[in-house]
């Protein structure tokens, strides 16, 4: 019987001793994980949030391009004599078919401008109904969605048939050639490799599709505004 209690205490001191390791040991491996952890996890943050902006970014440059792509060269009344076209360096408004699904068939007014809210510079899209207006009334626009937020800023330019790049267009008979978009990060004034140029599908107005000479119609239309152009620069 001593024997027997005898062995029974070894074997119990002995899964004392067992469990004390196992204790230790599991107290250093958590110990280095949670090293490791403190050291990488805070560049895993920083890594998911630039990707959440790289595709913030994209998807906000994939909107403008779509919207300017199909600018619409149709005037804003009966008596207007140029498109509604507006172009600055910081904002862009147009005219282009109406999107989305509780929108109505027909045209919207849309402006791309740079604005400035508690989160700082932000480019924001505006929408409003299309109506006929007079050429100096005022848009009301509503449904503002941010699109590009800092670090990064865009800026736009335009180019015509002569393919010089400036920086607004206003009051011309037709709708720019080519339409760039410049990318910079707010923080270094790097110009990102995202810049681009989009191309509007209509550029001419819809009497001279239907000239038998287009090309004559449209370069008619704009020649008094370049001839001044021509005078200006000489």
């Amino acid at each position: 019987m001593k024997r027997l209690r005898r062995a029974l205490a070894d074997e119990a001191g002995f899964t004392l001793l067992e469990v004390l390791l196992a204790t230790l040991l599991m107290t250093l491996i958590l110990a280095a994980l949670a090293t490791v952890t403190a050291q990488w996890l805070p560049n895993w943050n920083r890594g998911i949030a630039r990707v959440q902006r790289a595709e913030r970014l994209a998807t906000g440059l994939d909107r403008i391009v779509a919207d300017l792509s199909v600018a619409e060269q149709i005037t804003v009344n009966g008596d207007a004599k140029v498109p509604l076209f507006d172009g600055a360096e910081l904002s862009v408004t147009f005219l282009r078919t109406a999107i989305g699904p509780s929108t109505r068939p027909g045209l919207e007014f849309i402006r791309l401008i740079e604005k400035a809210d508690s989160q700082g510079l932000a480019l924001v899209r505006e929408r409003a109904p299309f109506q006929p207006m007079p050429t100096d009334g005022q848009i009301r626009f509503v449904d503002q969605v941010v699109l590009i937020r800092a670090p990064f800023r865009l800026s736009f330019s335009y180019a015509g048939p002569d393919g010089q790049w400036q920086p607004t267009w206003r009051g011309q008979p037709q709708l720019p050639d080519r339409i760039r978009i410049t990318v910079r990060n707010s923080a270094t004034g790097q110009v990102l490799a995202v810049s681009g140029a989009v191309i509007p599908h209509i550029t001419a107005p819809a009497e001279c599709a239907r000239a038998k000479n287009p090309a004559t119609c449209v370069a008619a239309r704009g020649g008094p505004q370049q001839a001044q152009k021509e005078e200006q620069q000489l």
